[in-house]
């Protein structure tokens, strides 16, 4: 099978690979020979570049979404609030690449033991962390700081947590944020719509300038991609 490769629009070290039925959103794999989650791997003329599935990743489905700018880049670093199982980590370490690093801040001990076996130990530019978002002093010493926060918590004080994090992990005005909003897991009786405004509102009250805004349906129910960045508070 000839595969045509090409580079996404807006996003450094992303692809389009093309089979020739269908168009799939990738990253260039450095685990090479290995599968994180299930997806999909090609190869073409040396390269191996992983599916990134948007049913299963936030980001990628703001990608496809139309995300106009991506400040997760190659020698990025980049500080990951809510690893999970690393899904979306595994990609973003395919982006920042040799020269950046991922701190992937967990809470849950089985979940990040999880993360570590089929991520963190396969990746030099992946750094574990047991610790509580909401709590960034007890693991600024492992991080120092960093130039963008991703932040997927899926926690009623989201907003606050990630404005505390954005205090203290930036060295000056201009770091970027991406906020990964469900509203459901923020209040599940509220309209989604008027949780959204409201977390943008307590951002914004702490220092974020909110760019844009991602519907990320139909890939994830009452969820928005917001993406911000810090003007200081």
């Amino acid at each position: 099978m000839v595969l045509e490769v090409e580079p996404h629009e807006v996003a450094e070290n992303v692809y389009w690979v093309w089979d020739g039925v269908k168009r799939y959103l990738c990253t260039k794999n450095l685990d090479r020979g290995f599968s994180v989650y299930g997806e999909q791997l090609f190869r073409s003329e040396g390269d191996e570049y992983r599916e990134w599935v948007p049913y299963r990743s936030k980001l990628a489905a703001a990608l496809i979404k139309g995300m106009r700018a991506v400040p997760i880049r190659p020698g990025t670093r980049t500080l990951y609030l809510g690893a999970a199982s690393g899904t979306t980590v595994s990609h973003v370490s395919d982006i920042v690449g040799a020269g950046g690093m991922v701190y992937a801040v967990e809470y849950s001990p089985r979940v990040l033991s999880q993360f570590i076996e089929r991520v963190a130990k396969r990746r030099r530019n992946v750094v574990p962390i047991f610790g509580d978002a909401r709590l960034p002093e007890r693991y600024a010493f492992l991080v120092g700081t960093v130039d963008v926060i991703y932040c997927d918590v899926a926690q009623p004080d989201q907003a606050r947590i990630v404005v505390d994090n954005a205090r203290l992990f930036f060295r000056r005005r201009g770091g970027r944020v991406l906020v990964a909003i469900k509203a459901r897991s923020i209040d599940s009786t509220e309209d989604p719509e008027r949780v959204f405004r409201r977390e943008i509102g307590i951002m914004e009250e702490g220092g974020l300038t909110v760019e844009q805004r991602i519907e990320l349906e139909p890939y994830e129910l009452d969820h928005v991609l917001v993406a911000a960045r810090f003007t200081g508070g």
